[in-house]
């Protein structure tokens, strides 16, 4: 599986981005689908994910600002980033796991200027 990232970019504080994340083929809703993201000098981060039949999670920086979705018939998982923050500036990674292996997007920058 393959998955593309795209959607980050240069954005000021309060500011907003979408991030999408297509996978070369179809994902069963079961898979999770989720964000990542590491910043310089940081470890990487779960930032949001999503999987069938549950609530999304957020971690707790961006909850009420980040939204998470997916669209299997599209083979996408989209992040709406809202009320943006010099702390979300980030390589932004997409995930997924199937069948106990894990797949990586090649990350999107996302950078917030204050």
């Amino acid at each position: 599986v393959q998955l593309q990232a795209s959607g980050g970019g240069l954005v000021q504080a309060g500011g907003s981005l979408r991030l999408s994340c297509r996978a070369s083929r179809s994902i069963f809703s079961g898979n999770p689908m989720a964000w990542y993201r590491q910043a310089p000098g940081k470890s990487r981060e779960l930032v949001a994910r999503i999987r069938s039949g549950r609530d999304p999670d957020y971690v707790e920086s961006v909850k009420g600002r980040f939204t998470i979705s997916r669209d299997n018939a599209k083979n996408t998982v989209t992040l709406e980033m809202n009320s943006l923050e010099p702390d979300d500036t980030a390589v932004y990674l997409c995930y997924t796991k199937i069948d106990g292996h894990e797949y990586w997007g090649q990350g999107t920058q996302v950078t917030v200027s204050s």
